[in-house]
């Protein structure tokens, strides 16, 4: 990205972790690049780790569920950096 903010952003993180996770994909996939394989290892993930998200937050799917993140953890901003706190919240305890 010439001519970029060499500052990370939001854009920067999320692109990195989900090329990071198109990337895993694509291994599982091996040799055989079908759409019907893909799909099937994109949604077959679980507790899977990808870089840049928050230790404890993983990534999984199924084929009744794609969505991969379902789970966050406050923070709150104190001076000049950011502290994590409380447990994690995960979507199936709610």
């Amino acid at each position: 990205m010439p001519g970029a903010n060499l500052r990370p952003t939001s854009n920067h993180v999320y692109a990195y972790s989900v090329s990071f996770l198109m990337h895993e994909t694509l291994k599982k996939c091996g040799d055989n690049l079908t759409r019907e394989n893909l799909m099937k290892q994109a949604a077959n993930f679980q507790k899977f780790s990808v870089p840049l998200l928050l230790p404890g937050i993983t990534v999984s799917t199924s084929p009744t569920d794609y969505y991969p993140i379902q789970a966050v953890q406050l923070q709150r901003f104190k001076g000049e950096t950011w502290e994590l706190f409380g447990e994690i919240m995960h979507a199936e305890s709610c």
